[in-house]
């Protein structure tokens, strides 16, 4: 691997070490806060945050910082996606499962330039799985390079999150998807999301809320290993663009059958 790649592989780890997993099962309450309606932050997410935004500054100085919750405090901190340069940081995917006790979380780092995703990692620190990616580099899971398989099921599996649906959206999923896909949970967490879908356990997913941090790093990653991840309309999914809806599956033939079932 490239010298980058050890560094951030080497930061998060190092960062997990001593923000998060001390933390696993020994919050105390004063220590979750609720952003949002089912959306909490930790102490843990923001120790681990300012660490890692501190590391990546000295691997490249010249790269802006985005990261979840600085933008969750000042939207204006989304502006820096498009920059030449750009970390983009989830100090904590999964937080509503760290809270809890429970796994699975994980950290994601992407690097982007121009508003194109060029790196990611995605960091499971119980596992202490990495799986990383560059553009044009191939997928790798702990420095092997890996392929993405379906899961050779009769019927695939579709890992749908419809947290962030309305009832409708919620009907049209069952409606649509369901007679063609054996609908399971989602781990609600991007860090471990992504890696099912390489590794033979879910065929696709579909998410509506597609959020820089969770996604830039995965949907590299994914392509990378062979698998496709785009918009609905089957446009490139950048990071420096809003808007919501994002396929993912493990080969563009599964892609290609989930989109034909989503109106």
């Amino acid at each position: 691997m490239n010298a980058p790649i050890d560094a951030v592989a080497a930061l998060m780890r190092e960062v997990a070490e001593k923000t998060i997993l001390p933390r696993y099962q020994s919050l105390a309450a004063s220590e979750i806060v609720e952003k949002a309606h089912d959306d909490v932050v930790t102490i843990a997410d923001r120790e681990s945050e300012a660490m890692l935004a501190e590391g990546l500054a000295r691997i490249l100085p010249e790269a802006a910082i985005v990261g979840e919750e600085a933008a969750h405090s000042d939207g204006a901190v989304m502006d820096r996606r498009g920059a030449d340069l750009c970390w983009i940081v989830d100090p904590l995917d999964g937080t509503n499962n760290f809270a809890r006790g429970k796994p699975p979380f994980g950290m994601i780092i992407a690097l982007a330039a121009n508003g194109e995703t060029q790196a990611g990692w995605l960091w499971d620190p119980l596992n202490e799985r990495l799986c990383h990616a560059e553009i044009g580099k191939g997928a790798f899971i702990d420095g092997t390079r890996i392929t993405a398989r379906p899961t050779g099921e009769d019927m695939p599996v579709a890992a749908i999150s419809t947290v962030f649906l309305n009832e409708e959206q919620r009907h049209e999923v069952q409606r649509n998807v369901a007679p063609h896909f054996r609908l399971v949970d989602i781990p609600r967490c991007a860090a471990e999301q992504y890696p099912r879908l390489a590794l033979g356990v879910n065929d696709v997913s579909v998410f509506n809320r597609t959020l820089a941090w969770d996604h830039a790093a995965g949907v590299l990653w994914l392509n990378e290993a062979g698998g496709r991840a785009a918009r609905l309309d089957g446009s490139p999914y950048r990071p420096d663009q809003d808007g919501t809806g994002l396929l993912a599956a493990a080969s563009p033939a599964l892609w290609d059958r989930l989109a034909a079932c989503i109106p």
